[in-house]
């Protein structure tokens, strides 16, 4: 699994990340007012948090012809039964506001006494995926680890169709736009121009194939990790597909990569 993740701790960190996770940084406290889905919540303080290194199933939140994704109002349920009413305090670990203005931040509350990390419990229930951003990217070790339980237990939305493991070898079978888990084998590793390209066929205009800009292969390069090391190799790779010569899916940081099987 091609997880990086900062070995200095950094003070002030709640003692539940002592040992999954010592790179976040203690921010604001707050109450949890109102939730708006299974990864944002608004704190009494004015701030809306959005859930980094997760994602819930999508609710329409007022935008006209989005569907909501499956079991959305069960992820709502369990982060409401978790968090609204309680006080919550932020962990940072990388970009801290997104375009929107929110903080980007993991959550911690008290329940029962005990802490307790919302981003993981989500993940456990199997109420949420793993999702990162090359600006963003602590903790996810831990977070796969409660996301491949949940899905061996096939809990939650790991026994819905809709989010399925993507097979590569079946590009036909890709849903275009969506968020997808894609298993299969690299057939072909190619450096083209500033561009590296994985491509999971024998045919690049219908098969389905990453693409890692130049941006993205400073963030390899920077981890020590070689894209062009993965041709032959068994692999998932997490993101948003889009359709170009075939499905697609940009890779920006090597934690959307997981090694499965070696040649």
């Amino acid at each position: 699994m091609f997880v990086t993740s900062l070995l200095v701790a950094l003070a002030g960190a709640h003692p539940a990340f002592a040992q999954s996770c010592e790179t976040l940084e203690a921010g604001p406290s707050g109450r949890v007012v109102s939730i708006s889905d299974g990864d944002t919540v608004d704190l009494d303080t004015g701030l809306t948090v959005r859930l980094v290194g997760i994602q819930a199933p999508k609710l329409p939140l007022g935008r006209e012809g989005f569907e909501a994704w499956p079991l959305g109002d069960d992820a709502k349920a369990l982060i409401t039964d978790l968090v609204l009413g309680e006080a919550v305090t932020l962990y940072y670990g990388g970009e801290r506001r997104d375009r929107h203005g929110r903080a980007l931040a993991h959550l911690m509350v008290e329940a029962d006494g005990e802490p307790l990390w919302v981003q993981e419990e989500m993940l456990r229930a199997g109420l949420a995926r793993v999702y990162s951003f090359a600006d963003n990217r602590s903790c996810l070790d831990h977070l796969l680890a409660a996301e491949a339980q949940a899905r061996a237990d096939r809990l939650g939305i790991w026994r819905d169709p809709y989010y399925a493991i993507r097979d590569a070898a079946r590009p036909q079978t890709i849903p275009d736009g969506g968020y997808e888990l894609v298993e299969g084998r690299v057939l072909n590793a190619d450096r083209v121009g500033g561009r590296v390209f994985l491509n999971f066929g024998r045919d690049w205009r219908t098969d389905f194939t990453l693409v890692v800009e130049s941006q993205g292969l400073r963030v390899f390069e920077s981890a020590g990790i070689d894209p062009l090391g993965f041709e032959n190799t068994v692999i998932r790779v997490r993101g948003w597909v889009d359709t170009l010569d075939g499905p697609r899916m940009a890779v920006t940081h090597p934690e959307q990569i997981e090694l499965l099987a070696r040649p």
